[in-house]
């Protein structure tokens, strides 16, 4: 946190302007910054694109994250939802994406505080000032924005707080961040992060041979959903292509994660390598996409620079997301050349240093650019990092909120409780026991990878793993031990 002397905003320059607080999105962001609105009695109206609160969320639902719900609940929000009598789930259990939006999203957009301050199917096209450019610097922090939607319909602001996110513009397939050569042309062969080949997009996938490019989280889920999908569907094969020439950072912290679904997702995916349930292809960097004819079979042909290719018949491009910041083109922002994030937060989240447990605390004046009263909020406000969490865009929110409402003590006041990765903590953890049992090498990885399907379903991650270790025979004594190991670990992470 800086300190109050090296804070460049002031009262005055986030408080000028005629009209309400507009936010952009009604995600889990966009209307945690509502919530915090209604607690500071600040006029404000929420704009979405979509047909109701959670619009992106819904696009994942079938995902279950890996953070439990006390991490997915704003503070405010949960105040006015517990003020209004509504019960919310257990702290320990794990939400799909379905469940956040019905469970959390949807009581809180319909909450009377905050209902009719919502419009949905508004798609924002466009933010300005009114009657002034970019150029314009006479008496600009005094003049109101103006926020144009796509009907041709214009809204007066005092402040923007841009919670639009990065869901509508995912990242290309090249490996050097430009388009890979045909990827376009191909476009029928590919699909974006988190298809649900489980359900919906089964048929697409079943029987197939599917290439999922990326490295993240989202990568790891499609790919931990592949391998169900080839347990029940004879002939679907998987390939996992990566750019780095190791996937450890996909691996991730195992069981020295505090959130142990996330390290069962990396686990697990390092079991599914090593049994040769999914090829793994190192230091490829997508070049060129051909499809039909030239992708093999009418497939899809990948090639990378060095002339390597792998033909498949769909493409799962799990390669991330990036800002579109062309709705602030006549604002002034100031973005790291990097990572196109507000240039004091970057280095905070620059995830060649950090993960997305070990960002540093920040707020309004991280998030601050020259154009006073503008804040991108939320994965937005991350740029092209992909280390944000629902919980750092809670903090985000509180933050500029109390400066706006002129409660600069309180929105100085930055923490951050976020649960580590483990990567780099040293611990006996599982292979210890493992070891200490005479048990094959590859019994950690099994259990984390069992554990991670009953995670849930169970009522305590101690639960899965005694179902998980029932399932793959392990004897009393091992079970125990894992057992014991697993709430030893709840037991240090449960404030």
């Amino acid at each position: 946190m800086l300190a109050s002397e090296e804070v460049v905003v002031s009262e005055r320059e986030i408080s000028a302007g005629d009209g309400p607080v507009v936010v952009i999105g009604a995600g889990p962001v966009g209307l945690a910054a509502a919530a915090h609105l209604v607690e500071r009695e600040l006029p404000f109206l929420v704009v979405d694109a979509g047909a109701g609160p959670g619009a992106s969320v819904r696009r994942w639902g079938h995902v279950r994250l890996f953070s439990p719900w006390r991490y997915n609940i704003d503070p405010a929000a949960r105040r006015l939802l517990t003020e209004a009598g509504i019960t919310l789930p257990a702290d320990e259990d794990l939400p799909t994406g379905a469940d956040l939006v019905a469970r959390y999203l949807e009581p809180l957009a319909a909450l009377p505080r905050i209902a009719p301050r919502l419009r949905y199917g508004a798609e924002v096209v466009a933010i300005g000032r009114v009657g002034a450019d970019r150029v314009r610097t006479a008496g600009r922090e005094d003049t109101p924005f103006v926020v144009r939607l796509a009907d041709g319909s214009e809204i007066t602001a005092r402040a923007v707080l841009d919670a639009s996110g990065t869901w509508r513009t995912p990242n290309v397939l090249g490996g050097n961040g430009l388009a890979a050569h045909g990827e376009r042309e191909a476009a029928g062969w590919i699909d974006h992060a988190l298809p649900d080949v489980l359900g919906a997009d089964r048929d697409r996938h079943a029987g197939r041979h599917t290439v999922v490019v990326g490295a993240g989280h989202s990568a790891a889920t499609t790919l931990l959903a592949l391998a169900d999908l080839a347990a029940s569907a004879p002939g679907t094969r998987i390939t996992w292509a990566i750019r780095a020439d190791a996937p450890d950072r996909t691996y991730g912290g195992g069981e020295d994660d505090q959130l142990p679904a996330r390290g069962a997702l990396g686990a697990g995916l390092h079991h599914l390598v090593a049994a040769g349930r999914v090829e793994l292809a190192t230091g490829f960097r997508v070049h060129t996409v051909r499809a039909g004819a030239d992708g093999g079979a009418g497939g899809v042909r990948l090639l990378d620079a060095a002339g390597r290719s792998i033909d498949a018949d769909r493409v799962v491009a799990a390669t991330g997301y990036r800002p579109d910041w062309r709705l602030a083109g006549e604002l002034r922002l100031e973005l790291d050349p990097i990572l196109e994030a507000a240039r004091e937060l970057a280095p905070l989240i620059d995830p060649n240093v950090h993960s997305c447990g070990t960002v540093y605390p920040h707020g309004v004046a991280e998030l601050s650019h020259p154009e006073p009263g503008y804040f991108a909020l939320g994965s937005k406000s991350y740029g092209r990092a992909p280390t944000f969490l629902m919980a750092t865009g809670y903090e985000q929110a509180r933050s500029v909120v109390a400066a706006l409402a002129g409660d600069w003590a309180a929105a100085r006041d930055v923490r951050l409780a976020l649960p580590e990765t483990g990567v780099c903590s040293v611990s006996t953890g599982l292979q210890g026991i493992a070891a200490d049992l005479g048990l094959p090498a590859d019994v950690p990885d099994q259990l984390m990878t069992a554990t991670a399907r009953h995670l849930g379903s169970a009522a305590t991650p101690v639960d899965a793993v005694l179902t998980a270790a029932a399932e793959l025979g392990l004897d009393p004594t091992a079970t125990r031990r894992f057992a014991a190991f697993a709430a030893a670990q709840a037991g240090d992470h449960t404030g």
